[in-house]
């Protein structure tokens, strides 16, 4: 069953004991409680009646509610009533519990009224009043630490059931209370531990006691511009004693003029403990001279006088006229307006001293000096413009000051000395006719005439009259060289000057005879005559033009000049003269003049005379064709004649062609003889070149095809102990490409080593792979197709020794083989077994082998001549001897192919070894005969590398069908030789290991 029935009376639990009495600004917290009832009872806060707060809890299981009251108590919460209520929904009425709170407060503020501030000896009041407080409090007075007491003290309700408490207090004030704190104070029981205070500083206002100027003591001279520090003090005073400077009874203040500088600053005021100061700083000037400053504090004041020395502070020049004329007498007054002390007056113009007469002075101001002067002038038109000078001197300052009076003197135009009579101008440039004029006014106009014409004064094309009368050309030509008149004029006159334009211009060369010619030995003058303005001694110079520096030395020959021609003479011409000259002439204007001219040395034809004797040689087997070549110098023009064995050549034979080409002083004749028979044509051929100045003549031998001859002049260039470089001089190739092998021992030890030289045509090599300290024997072959050249020459044979690896590295000494070399005392049996068997085979043979021997030198005659005509050889040969330049001394090689060079393939000749009847060194050491065909068959590939870099498209096709074979295996084809190592031997058994030289003339044709 649910029984209903109203909750019990609320009760409020107060915290503490006293029931109702709070202090402001406390938190209160209110906790009521209201037990039993069912269903619980309904809590709410009240305050005077009006709800605080609805909100509680409940405990079902002990049938109680609560409700919290959290509140600020404030001053305006006393005697209100807090109560709490309860009820449910059975009870019959509010149940109430209340509390009502007595609120405890201090004062919210206190104020003084009153002023603080009094002078000395006089009565301060003063009241001092609190706000509202609860319970009422007392208010006392301290001074310092010193308690006052009040005149009259009240109390008076206030708010929320406060008091008011005022205290009134009236005392006499004295100097040492100034500063002092003055403080009202509130207390209560009520609130011990809290105290309420309101504080004053009291200001007690008393004069200063003592004042004074501290500066320059009295007398004393300044020099104007002194800087001068002047100091007010005072001692006491309060207020702070205000310090005001003044002059002649005028308050002195400070000037802010943004364009002058500061003469006058003034100070603030200053306070160290208790004295007061302020500074009054001045630049000196005349109106400070015996000025009174004063400085005032209040009824106090203080006095200083000032002395200041100043110079002149004008000096002022008085004229009796302004228009003056030449003859015009003109009086100029000079007056000093004040300075301290008096000044000297002087005169003088342009630093002439002039003489002048002293006027009695005037009153001045600043309680200084005056002073005046005058002087007397006669004027001229010199002095117009001159300054006439007024000086004011003080002995005492060392000091002056100036004035001056510009003359201003009327006067008709005067060229100045200094007027510029000749103008130089260059061509195609400026020209500035200057004009230096005096005149007062200004000249109204400048006129200018050059030969009878006026020249317009607005400018023309080529001109422009400037303001100041000078005249401005451009584009100067030579045309415009002359005498230019001006003609000016002003108000006072006229007057005329001539100015002369002197134009220069670059030299130009008009004579200038190229060629030149002269005969050896003879002297001639290279003139050139040039078209120049300056004409200057020096301006002709002269240069030989040459590749080499030695070319352009003119030592020897003599340079003149005369006016506007140059003469380069020439003494006894000489060949090393002839070439091309210039002559330069610069006379500073730009660009300098060249001219080139050829001198010619006319002499009688030279022919070159190689050494050893010119050979050509060719094939005579009536098939091939050689070139004769024959050059000369000489000038004027070589004219060429042949002869064959001293016989007059028949040139209109077919066989024979002649061409002559003329390269300058260098001239070529080319003698072709087509169809070369050894018979006819293995002979003695001369040369002969003519010009009207003489003759001369060489001779070349046509020659058959054979082994090249030695190299000579081999000799060391360089030595290490590991190489030696060697230099020499190759021999005749026989008409064939030689190539260069190096046979060397080291004495003492058995057998031979070799090394090609590459390339193949070099005449330079270093021989490496040797062994320091060692002496070696070195053997030059020269080889080609058809042999080698034999070692029995001297010259292509060397002994040297390779320095030590202590030795310094160089180029030792060495010396020519003096013995030939040991020939074995026997022959070994194997070898004359070997030659007996081959004599048996070539029995058999020779006829076959003679034959085909016969066959293969016709078709390589065949393909020569027709690659020496497919090739044009006149187009090459003339292209050559275009380029050539003189090298006297030189030797000639020919080729029965072309002159022309060409770098040929370079085949190795490693394992060349001709099959020729060996000499007694090589008897002990056998070679093999494995790779002679392939340097004896003129291998495809070498050809073909020659025809890439100069042969014409089939010139060697006759070749290649002679000689197909393998690079790996070379043969002859087998259908035509049956054994081509018999060919070989019967070919090489017919040569003589003599020198090819020593053959009969009319036999050098044939090879069998």
């Amino acid at each position: 069953m649910n029984v209903l029935f109203p909750p019990g009376p609320p009760v409020i639990e107060w915290p503490g004991l006293d029931e109702g009495h709070v202090r402001a600004g406390q938190s209160l917290e209110l906790l009521c409680v209201s037990r039993g009832g069912n269903p619980p009872a309904t809590l709410q806060w009240l305050k005077n009646g009006q709800p605080m707060s609805t909100a509680w809890g409940t405990e079902h299981a002990e049938a109680v509610a609560r409700s919290m009251l959290v509140m600020i108590v404030r001053p305006e919460d006393h005697g209100a009533r807090l109560s709490c209520e309860a009820h449910n929904s059975v009870s019959t009425g509010i149940q109430e519990r209340g509390v009502t709170l007595q609120v405890t407060f201090p004062p919210s503020a206190i104020t003084i009224l009153g002023s603080a501030s009094q002078s000395e000896n006089k009565n301060v009041t003063l009241s001092c009043i609190t706000k509202s407080s609860r319970p009422r409090v007392l208010l006392r007075w301290w001074l310092g630490w010193r308690q006052l007491l009040p005149t009259e003290d009240m109390v008076m309700d206030g708010l929320h059931g406060g008091h008011i408490s005022m205290s009134n207090l009236t005392f006499l004030v004295r100097r040492e209370d100034n500063g002092l704190t003055l403080t009202c104070e509130a207390f209560s029981e009520a609130f011990t531990k809290e105290t309420f205070k309101k504080s004053l500083i009291l200001n007690v206002k008393y004069p200063a006691q003592k004042l004074w100027i501290e500066g320059p003591p009295e007398g004393q001279r300044l020099r104007a511009g002194t800087r001068v520090r002047l100091v007010c003090l005072a001692i006491g005073g309060n207020p702070d004693p205000s310090l005001t400077w003044f002059k002649d009874s005028r308050a002195v203040t400070e000037p802010r003029p943004p364009q002058e500088p500061r003469r006058v600053q003034l100070g603030s005021l200053e306070k160290s403990g208790s004295t007061f100061s302020r500074e009054l700083v001045l630049i000196t000037g005349p109106s400070d001279n015996q000025a009174k400053f004063t400085c005032k504090a209040g009824q106090l004041s203080a006095s200083t006088q000032l002395v200041v020395q100043f110079p002149p502070t004008n000096v002022t020049i008085l004229a009796n006229a302004s228009a003056l004329r030449p003859g015009d007498a003109l009086n100029l007054t000079c007056v000093s307006v004040s300075s301290n002390p008096p000044v000297n007056l002087s005169w003088d113009k342009e630093g002439e001293r002039l003489e002048s007469v002293a006027i009695p002075p005037r009153s001045a101001p600043f309680k200084g000096s005056a002073a005046a002067r005058s002087v007397l002038l006669r004027m001229s038109s010199r002095d117009h413009g001159h300054r006439v000078t007024c000086r004011a001197h003080s002995t005492e300052l060392r000091e002056t000051m100036s004035a001056f009076y510009r003359l201003n003197v009327l006067y008709p135009p005067e060229f100045l000395g200094e007027q510029v009579l000749v103008v130089t101008a260059v061509e195609q440039g400026e020209a500035l006719l200057p004009v230096s004029v005096s005149a007062n006014p200004a000249p109204e106009a400048f006129n200018w005439t050059f030969r009878g014409y006026r020249l317009s004064p607005a400018g023309g094309p080529r001109h422009r009259i400037l303001s100041g009368g000078a005249l401005q050309l451009w584009n100067v030509t030579r045309a415009d060289d002359g005498l230019y008149q001006l003609h000016c004029q002003n108000s006072e006159g006229t007057a005329e000057a001539l100015v002369r334009l002197d134009v220069h211009y670059a030299p130009t060369i008009r004579v200038l005879q190229d060629p030149t010619e002269v005969n050896i030995g003879g002297s001639v003058d290279i003139v050139c005559t040039v078209d120049a303005n300056p004409i200057l001694p020096g301006m002709f110079n002269w240069e030989r033009l040459g590749e080499e520096e030695e070319d352009h030395s003119l030592d020897d020959m003599e340079k003149m000049s005369k006016g506007s021609t140059g003469r380069l003479r020439i003494h006894h011409a000489k060949l090393d003269q002839a070439g091309a000259y210039q002559c330069i002439v610069d006379n500073g204007v730009a660009p300098p003049a060249r001219g080139l001219v050829r001198l010619v040395v006319r002499f009688a034809p030279q022919v070159e005379h190689p050494t050893p004797l010119t050979k050509v040689a060719a094939a005579g087997d009536s098939t091939s064709s050689a070139t004769l070549h024959c050059r000369a110098r000489g000038v004027p023009n070589i004219v060429f004649t042949w002869t064959k064995n001293g016989v007059a050549l028949d040139l209109q034979d077919p066989r024979y062609t002649e061409h002559t080409y003329h390269q300058g002083m260098v001239h070529s004749s080319l003698l072709t003889i087509a169809n070369v028979s050894a018979a006819q044509d293995y002979a003695l051929f001369t040369c002969t070149a003519t010009n009207p100045l003489g003759s001369d003549r060489t001779n070349i031998q046509l020659v058959s095809i054979s082994r090249p001859d030695p190299p000579t002049g081999l000799k060391v260039m360089s030595m290490t102990p590991y190489s030696v470089g060697l230099e020499w001089k190759p021999g005749f190739d026989g008409g064939l490409p030689q190539r260069f092998q190096i046979r060397y021992e080291a004495l003492g030890t058995p057998g031979f080593l070799y090394m090609d030289v590459l390339p193949p045509q070099a005449t330079t090599f270093t021989l490496t792979g040797l062994q320091p300290s060692t002496r070696y024997r070195v053997w030059l072959l020269a080889s080609n197709a058809l042999g080698d050249s034999g070692l029995m020459d001297k010259g292509s044979q060397i002994s040297v020794t390779t320095p030590g690896l202590d030795q310094p590295s160089g180029q030792p000494d060495y010396q020519l083989p003096t013995e030939q070399p040991t020939r074995p005392s026997g022959l070994p049996l194997m070898p004359v077994l070997f030659a007996v068997g081959g004599l048996l085979l070539l029995s058999n043979i020779s006829c076959v082998g003679g034959f085909l021997w016969q066959r293969r030198l016709r078709r390589l005659a065949e393909g020569i001549s027709e690659k020496t005509e497919a090739g044009s050889e006149e187009d090459r040969v003339r292209n050559e001897y275009e380029d050539s330049q003189w090298t006297g001394g030189q030797d000639t090689q020919s080729s029965m192919v072309s002159t022309t060079d060409v770098e040929p393939y370079y085949h190795s000749m490693k394992d060349f070894s001709p099959q020729l009847p060996p000499t007694l060194e090589e008897v002990s050491y056998p070679r093999g005969l494995t790779h002679l065909e392939e340097d004896m068959a003129f291998p495809g590939h070498l050809y073909d590398e020659v025809e890439k870099l100069n042969a014409p498209s089939g010139a060697w096709g006759p070749l290649y069908d002679e000689v197909p074979m393998g690079l790996c295996d070379p043969c002859w084809p087998e259908e035509t030789y049956e054994d081509t190592r018999g060919i070989y031997d019967q070919v090489a058994g017919n040569f003589d290991p003599m020198e090819t030289d020593s053959l009969p003339f009319e036999l050098r044709g044939h090879l069998v």
